[in-house]
């Protein structure tokens, strides 16, 4: 008598979305390259008083606009201060502004969208016409106006918020989380509007859950791939709209060193020292580089229709 030989390797374990998905990201060569360079980027931040060679705020008036040095890399701006230094710094205010903005925005653009998916009727309407109300608006000239009135404002409360040096940090990161949030919300409301009437949420509904249960428990895992990824493309977003503000003058002000306010302060004379500028230039540009090609890299690892 014959017996079939039992195997003895253990079943495979059935991967989550979740693990697919990084794994699937691992693939994606532009979206690893980023994340590299955005790990390099929040280790500067962290340790700027240790990388930096000098104080950002450091004048020295013998040295203004000199050139690259053995002293000084990349050379000395408009009061002699030393511009690597105020470009390690600068990654910090940068990096604060990107990942508290989409922290928020993304927060409440989650609730947003979870209320006027999920309810309906009037929640939805009435958040669905206000975000389309905003998003007829051009967003960088009304950007502009609050930001210009919080610099102005009596009010108590904002003057006294402005006797704080990194009011201007303040202020920036609540305009950017105002108008952060809508593009989230209309994402997730769709998501919500597909998922809201399967059978899993009718049985959760059949078994007692309530709304709350059923939105945070039931439907936020599954669009959480949409929130990932608007997330990680709202950093991006945040830096260049706060290097924009300041580059204008209405973002954050000095002595706080920024990106933005360094590519102001080179403006006039950008064409004589055009070093001034290039270096806060391509700072921006690899950071908001890096985190759109870290943002198209999740959106394809979490699209089960992609070839990666």
């Amino acid at each position: 008598m014959t017996t079939m030989p039992v195997s003895t390797s253990a079943p495979a374990k059935s991967r989550s979305t979740m693990q697919i998905a990084m794994r699937r990201l691992r693939r994606h060569k532009a979206a690893m390259a980023s994340l590299i360079v955005i790990a390099a980027l929040i280790l500067i931040a962290v340790f700027a008083p240790l990388i930096a060679p000098y104080d950002p705020n450091a004048q020295d008036l013998a040295g203004i606009y000199a050139p690259p040095s053995a002293q000084h890399v990349l050379g000395q701006d408009s009061l002699g201060r030393d511009l690597l230094s105020r470009i390690i710094y600068g990654s910090r205010v940068s990096l604060i502004v990107g990942f508290t903005v989409a922290l928020f925005s993304v927060a409440l653009g989650t609730l947003m969208g979870l209320l006027a998916g999920f309810l309906g009727r009037w929640v939805d309407t009435a958040i669905s016409r206000f975000i389309e109300v905003m998003l007829s608006i051009p967003e960088l000239p009304l950007q502009l106006t609050i930001s210009g009135l919080f610099a102005v404002s009596d009010v108590p409360a904002i003057a006294a918020l402005r006797q704080n040096p990194n009011s201007s940090v303040f202020i920036i990161v609540g305009i950017f989380t105002f108008f952060g949030w809508m593009g989230t919300a209309r994402l997730v409301r769709g998501e919500v509007l597909k998922l809201k009437n399967l059978e899993y949420v009718d049985a959760a509904r059949a078994l007692g859950a309530n709304s709350p249960r059923i939105m945070f428990r039931h439907l936020v895992p599954n669009v959480v791939a949409v929130i990932i990824v608007n997330g990680t493309l709202a950093v991006g977003g945040a830096i260049l709209g706060e290097a924009a503000l300041s580059f204008l003058g209405f973002g954050i002000q000095p002595p706080v060193s920024t990106w933005g306010n360094m590519l102001s302060n080179a403006n006039e004379v950008v064409l004589e020292h055009p070093f001034i500028a290039v270096y806060p230039g391509l700072a921006i540009l690899i950071t908001v580089l890096a985190f759109n090609f870290l943002g198209d890299g999740l959106r394809d690892a979490f699209d089960p229709k992609s070839r990666l």
